[in-house]
């Protein structure tokens, strides 16, 4: 995205894999947000990073925005609990990022999975995936 107004960002993280698939369902998340950050928060950009296995990683994204002008960089892990990746992985690449802009307002979200309204959509679903009781 060239569109130089944008003054912040919202980086949806994933894990990645080795099946190009699996990012559809993030790349549809990310899409989504977008459509709303357009009417709820303009100048708000949304991308998508990911981990391993898969291209954008989150560095060549930070450093992307960071050369169009944004500042103000928001970090949310698309993942459902803090694993190690979470809670090892994630701060050195946060740490990293904050060293090569020192400029860089970068906050670190918790893991999606991990909101409680998340977790009331995911029972939601469930339960409607399992129907109604029999009798």
């Amino acid at each position: 995205m060239t569109d130089t107004t944008k003054q912040r960002a919202l980086v949806l993280f994933a894990h990645g894999a080795r099946a190009a698939s699996w990012a559809a369902p993030f790349e549809r998340l990310r899409a989504l947000i977008d459509a709303q950050t357009g009417v709820q928060q303009p100048g708000t950009e949304v991308a998508l990073a990911f981990l391993e296995l898969m291209e954008p990683r989150l560095p060549e994204v930070v450093s992307s925005l960071v050369a169009r002008g944004v500042r103000d960089v928001t970090v949310v892990p698309v993942f459902l609990g803090q694993g190690g990746h979470l809670l090892r992985d994630l701060p050195q690449l946060a740490d990293a990022l904050r060293a090569a802009h020192p400029d860089l307002r970068l906050h670190v979200a918790g893991a999606v999975g991990e909101d409680p309204n998340v977790l009331a959509a995911m029972r939601d679903y469930c339960l409607s995936v399992l129907g109604p009781a029999p009798g």
